[in-house]
Parts: structure tokens; sequence; C-alpha cells
């Protein structure tokens, strides 16, 4: 028994991760307010996901996801870690 709950675990976790339907879309760091960013950006709370939003606004849109490392308090480990829920358009 333990063998088939396994093997069904593997079977909804493949379908999951091949299924278009279920694939996440990124989060466009230009276009998304700052609970948007915190939720899609691990280690990054509303306070500096408010701040990436001020910036963007003072300073114009991103031109990278990398460029997020230019708001103070975001570095380039966390960067990194989340580049592949986002995307700056």
């Amino acid at each position: 028994m333990r063998g088939l709950n396994h093997t069904i675990a593997a079977a909804i976790l493949a379908f999951g991760l091949t299924n278009p339907l279920l694939a996440v879309e990124p989060v466009d760091i230009n276009a998304a307010d700052a609970a948007t960013i915190a939720a899609a950006i691990d280690g990054v709370g509303l306070k500096r996901a408010a701040a990436i939003v001020a910036y963007r606004e003072a300073n114009g849109p991103f031109t990278s996801v990398q460029d997020l490392t230019m708001v103070r308090g975001v570095g380039e480990k966390t960067v990194n870690a989340a580049a592949k829920n986002l995307v700056a358009r």
C-alpha cells in the first residue's frame, strides 16, 4: 500500500510540473504592486516590496530583474533565488 501511495504522489507531482494549465506566470516587476512582489520573492516582505515599487516610480522601469539589486536592502542572492519567478517587461 505504501508503494502505491508513493506512486500516486509521484504521478500527481509529475502532472503538476508538466501541465501548462498549472504553470505560474512570472511576476512583472514593472507592473506588479507591492503585495504581489512580496509574494513572489522569498525573503522580501511588504515593506521591502514597497521600496521596490517606490524605486521604480522614482527611477523608471527596471530593464532587467538584476536591476532590483539597486534597491537598498535587496541583494544579489535574493534576486538570483527569485529570478525564475520574475520578469522585467
